[in-house]
């Protein structure tokens, strides 16, 4: 394979602080590479850097020639005086400005104008692209019609992904994109990407995301990178290798570091120099020792504040926004150690939930009593403001001086938020100053300080690095209080809950006792038990009858084809029928739409009898 992307020795600072120092790496064509890092390392300047909107300090990045590139941003950079439907289109494309006119004519119903496209998408072989551009505006839930500075951040966010999408570049650059997709949206996207002969450079914390699209991990550290070819699995392996290979080497660095001081010191004084190469050996012991591998981690303690035995109750609780019922009916009693994890698609009501649990909004029927020991500590979406000039430590500091974290033990202020991975620099640094994931995990500590019995995280995953999340979520199961959790980072979720809180739509909460994973089976089980009814009833091949062979990959290939094809020739022929029923066109577009009916006939059955040809190797 090409080598489609070559970073040649790139440096990035922000005054004092060194982000990477002469990094290099290269991507081949139709590879799909993770970016993993701490928040803070520069993960996404470095995205910024290779998609050109950013300068580094040195170095070079370098594309192969004619190659198209695509960049989703964490916060994409989208036109707020466009429709969202402009905004989709908006990329200098041919093929797609064709589909976009393709579109708005059959949004129109403009004949004379699908008259007119029509030879020309053939010509171009557009339809395909068609195909492609209607199944990610459905699959991402996009509304065409609507102004995108009347979006949330989290429709802003699936609008740029279709952006990106729909423009089929050659390089996708994807700076966390499962943030505020549903599970369903995330694993649509799984399958999308990993079909796709496009070669993809991301970041994101989703680890089951990263295990099954990617195949190539590049990790980016205070030492160095270090690259890694195969899936996170395979990341996590060879790197517990390399730092246990790593500790062992530096702690023999140590002791041959403490011999040279020894000898050193011993040396007589009357001597006019030591023997230089034992100076050197020392000077290189200690810079060897002083790269440390003692990788600091994030301490919590998942104690908690005493619960009493009554905690939440929920008696026939509904609550509906006109037409929109988001509960129906709903009672549950909670009770302490229980970890519930909610999952359901965007828009039916999970964050509602939350808010009448916290007692703020009202449900519109039903009774809520909350147990008198019971303390909220409630993570949102949103998070808290901070203004720009303060401080970490001053944030902390105005909440508690000091901090019990368990076991009797106190810790300051500054402790507590080295406990955090802020180390000083950054306590003492303006808000405004922190990466994104940064000012979510100072967040997350304000909320974690006032030792909450009854922990609410509506997607606590989102802009947090995989590090921060192991511990997190170790903390989490440590946790002896209650804990209700909205997440769509499905690793997170099965390694956190007992039982989930299944929203499916229409007001109606589903109780079911599992983690995600289990869910989904159960799920496929069910929808798979009527095809398997249906299998049983045809009978069985003849005794003896010759075994099928399998159909090769280009038969698979062409399947897909013949699919896509037969959909856009259907979608035309109704197009045409419509318009032949209209009586409206003139006598030569008649002619024409009934000639092109009937070559669309041809074509279908043709594509169809191969199509049946194909399914019955």
């Amino acid at each position: 394979m090409q080598i489609i992307l070559q970073v040649n020795q790139v440096s990035k600072r922000y005054g004092e602080q060194s982000l990477f120092e002469g990094i290099s790496f290269g991507i081949e064509s139709s590879r799909k590479v993770a970016l993993v890092a701490r928040n803070g390392k520069g993960k996404s300047t470095l995205l910024n850097i290779i998609a050109g909107r950013e300068s580094a300090d040195s170095g070079s990045v370098i594309f192969r020639n004619g190659v198209t590139i695509g960049y989703l941003e964490q916060e994409p950079g989208l036109d707020p005086d466009n429709e969202v439907f402009e905004e989709v289109f908006s990329a200098p494309s041919p093929v797609l400005a064709l589909v976009k006119e393709h579109e708005q004519a059959v949004m129109a119903n403009d004949l004379a104008g699908l008259e007119r496209l029509i030879p020309l998408m053939d010509a171009r072989g557009a339809w395909g692209h068609e195909t492609r551009v209607k199944q990610v505006l459905s699959r991402l839930k996009i509304d065409r019609s609507r102004l995108v500075k009347e979006l949330s951040g989290g429709q802003k966010k699936r609008v740029g992904l279709a952006k990106v999408l729909i423009n089929d570049p050659d390089f996708l650059i994807l700076d966390e994109p499962t943030n505020h997709l549903d599970v369903e949206m995330i694993e649509w996207l799984e399958e999308y990407l990993e079909k796709s002969q496009t070669t993809l450079l991301m970041v994101t914390h989703d680890r089951y995301f990263l295990d099954r699209v990617c195949n190539h991990i590049i990790e980016l550290d205070d030492v160095g990178l270090y690259s890694y070819a195969g899936n996170y699995s395979y990341y996590l392996e060879k790197r517990a290798e390399r730092v246990v290979a790593r500790d062992a080497a530096t702690e023999k660095a140590r002791a041959l570091l403490r011999a040279e001081q020894e000898w050193i010191r011993k040396m007589p004084r009357a001597r006019g120099h030591k023997a230089k190469y034992r100076i050197d050996n020392f000077h290189k012991l200690n810079e060897a020792v002083g790269q440390g591998t003692d990788e600091k981690t994030l301490q919590l303690d998942g104690a908690g504040r005493r619960l009493g035995t009554k905690i939440l109750e929920l008696e026939h609780v509904s609550k509906r926004y006109g037409d929109l019922c988001l509960l129906d009916d709903f009672s549950y009693k909670f009770t302490r150690g229980e970890k519930i994890g909610i999952i359901g698609k965007n828009g039916v009501g999970k964050t509602t939930f939350l808010d009448i649990v916290t007692r703020a909004t009202k449900p519109d029927s039903g009774t809520m009593s909350v147990g008198e020991t019971v303390v909220y500590g409630y993570y949102t979406q949103a998070g808290i403001s901070f203004t720009g000039d303060d401080r970490p430590i001053d944030i902390v500091r105005e909440i508690a001086e000091t901090i019990r974290v368990g076991n009797g033990n106190t810790l300051s202020a500054s402790q507590f938020l080295e406990h955090f991975l802020f180390p000083d620099r950054l306590q003492y640094a303006p808000v405004s100053k922190l990466s994104g994931g940064e000012r979510r995990r100072l967040y997350l500590l304000t909320v974690l300080i006032r030792d909450p019995n009854f922990l609410i995280l509506d997607e606590p995953t989102n802009d947090l690095d995989i590090v921060t999340l192991n511990i997190l979520e170790e903390y989490l199961r440590a946790f002896r209080g209650c804990l209700l959790v909205v997440s769509h980072d499905r690793f997170f979720t099965d390694k956190i809950v007992d039982h989930l809180f299944a929203f499916e739509g229409n007001g109606i909460i589903k109780d079911f006792p599992g983690n995600y994973t289990l869910y989904r089976e159960a799920r496929e089980n069910e929808s798979r038990a009527p095809r398997e009814k249906e299998k049983k009833m045809i009978p069985p091949p003849a005794a003896g009858k010759e075994k099928k062979r399998k159909r090769t990959f280009r038969e698979q290939q062409e399947m897909l084809q013949l699919e896509t094809d037969m959909e856009a020739l259907s979608e035309e022929k109704s197009l045409v029928e419509s318009a032949l029923n209209s009586g409206t066109l003139p006598p030569e577009a008649l002619q024409n739409s009934s000639r092109r009916l009937a070559e669309i006939l041809e074509l279908l059955d043709k594509k169809e009898t191969r199509w049946l040809e194909l399914s019955e190797i």
